[in-house]
């Protein structure tokens, strides 16, 4: 989901090349959901979901039926912006996807895998090292980011709770990604290639990880910033 762009094309495509996996893609650009199928063979199927359209979870199970079921549920859509003249525009429009378009598919796919106990399924999804913090320049994707960390810890505890031993889950929490989705002009440090992110995103998901940072830098990051106690945290001038 949201495999049109950034990293999770890529995910779709190396995936894809294993020759081991029959994947489908899904997203709002219906050029590049075409252009994916026509060049990649072992992409069998491309379907139009928005994440942030209520019909979406039928949609998407209604392509499961389709495929015959699922091994790997990949969550990737998500947008974002350095925001810091607050455009309540840009929050709302990231709320609706990154958090109310994530919680939508995710429960779709958690009550499936609930609803076909023999079936092992995973579900993954890419959130941020963002969500470690708030930052104050971009308010609503830190926070998103956060919501779906918590979110994913929460279904995993439910998991457990209610005994699901088919379904494992994934939060992939990469740093900055040379993706467009930073493409906005801002200079990001430490970035990322997407094909690399990919390969270490792949190897994760086959690990079973629960939590995948990505890469050592951010890993080294990430300790540091927890180390830091809220009152000073926002008193730093966090900017790109």
């Amino acid at each position: 989901m949201g495999g049109t762009s950034g990293i999770g094309r890529e995910v779709a495509v190396q995936l894809a090349q294993t020759g081991e996996w029959q994947v489908a893609v899904c997203g709002r650009n219906e050029a590049q959901l075409q252009e994916l199928q026509d060049k990649y063979g072992q992409i069998v199927a491309g379907r139009r979901i928005d994440v942030t359209d209520d019909g979406a979870p039928a949609q998407l199970m209604r392509l499961i039926s389709d495929l015959g079921g699922v091994d790997l549920y990949f969550h990737s859509s998500g947008i974002g912006w350095q925001n810091p003249a607050l455009d309540v525009v840009k929050e709302l429009r990231t709320v609706e996807t990154n958090a109310l378009g994530f919680c939508r598919m995710a429960t779709a796919v958690f009550n499936y895998a609930a609803g076909h106990p023999g079936r092992a399924l995973q579900l993954a999804v890419i959130s941020s090292i963002a969500g470690t913090k708030g930052l104050g320049a971009a308010p609503a994707y830190s926070a998103t980011k956060r919501f779906v960390n918590h979110y994913m810890e929460c279904l995993e505890q439910l998991r457990r709770m209610r005994s699901i031993s088919n379904l494992t889950l994934c939060d992939i929490r990469p740093g900055f990604v040379r993706t467009p989705l930073i493409a906005d002009g801002c200079r990001y440090p430490m970035q990322l290639e997407a094909p690399a992110v990919a390969r270490a995103i792949i190897r994760g998901l086959a690990r079973r990880r629960r939590i995948v940072t990505i890469d050592w830098r951010y890993r080294l990051l990430v300790f540091f910033w927890r180390l830091l106690p809220g009152w000073l945290w926002v008193r730093l001038p966090v900017r790109s």
